[in-house]
């Protein structure tokens, strides 16, 4: 268990990161599940990378920020990402790897990333069952 000075260290670093996305007046949010499902998953590490990601590429009009539980535990951890006149895009079982591609293909480049949908998860087990 780290220190409670650490914890106070790493909530400081988000908060700022979390509160500069919030200011630039983004238009895309990208939500983290961080409930306890979601953290217990791995949710952690996958919010740093997205925010990482985000500030140290420069990418404009995006905010990311955590969010309680969403729901589907069995799928976490989960990120959502919202763009304006788009449909909410549910990618599922992320990890550090994941979100940056997610950044790179689907935040930079526009173009989502299928395989890691929530629908594409769902349709795959059903085939395999």
């Amino acid at each position: 268990m780290k220190s409670l000075e650490e914890l106070k260290a790493i909530r400081e670093k988000m908060q700022g990161q979390l509160g500069l996305r919030e200011e630039e007046n983004a238009k895309t949010r990208v939500l983290v599940g961080m409930a306890t499902c979601g953290i217990a998953a791995g949710a952690r590490p996958v919010l740093n990378e997205l925010a990482d990601k985000v500030q140290s590429d420069h990418v404009k009009d995006v905010m990311v920020s955590q969010t309680g539980c969403i729901g589907l535990c069995q799928y976490e951890p989960i990120v959502e990402i919202y763009e304006p006149g788009k449909e909410k895009v549910t990618y599922v079982h992320m990890d550090k790897e994941k979100a940056d591609r997610v950044v790179k293909e689907h935040l930079e480049g526009g173009k989502p990333i299928v395989e890691f949908m929530l629908h594409t998860v769902r349709a795959n087990e059903a085939k395999n069952k």
